[in-house]
């Protein structure tokens, strides 16, 4: 099995992000649906519900009440998205691929 990368953020990068994907006027909303979520990994977890969100503040409520739920969902879905279709069996170095691969996609969304 190949290890994942773990994106080390900060309520910086939350904060960056929601006034990238918002407008100024929702910015006070957004950053109050990011705060009903403060369980493990919250800045983490925040900046995965907002890039499933994709600049939708009804999509964000819905991956913030998930993320509440079980906050490993929002994780694998924004962090690893090939991965979590990906059927286990291949070689490693097929995982390792896609596994960069969604690597990729997220420092290329999170520096967008």
């Amino acid at each position: 099995m190949v290890d994942q990368p773990v994106p080390k953020v900060t309520a910086a990068d939350v904060e960056r992000i929601v006034r990238r994907d918002f407008s100024a006027e929702r910015v006070a909303e957004v950053l109050a649906i990011l705060g009903r979520f403060a369980a493990p990994e919250p800045h983490r977890v925040r900046l995965d519900a907002l890039k499933l969100a994709a600049g939708d503040v009804a999509r964000l409520e819905r991956t913030v009440q998930l993320a509440s739920t079980d906050y490993r969902d929002v994780i694998a879905q924004a962090e690893c998205p090939s991965y979590m279709v990906f059927v286990p069996g291949p070689s490693q170095s097929a995982e390792a691929q896609i596994i960069d691969a969604d690597w990729k996609q997220y420092q290329e969304w999170l520096r967008a």
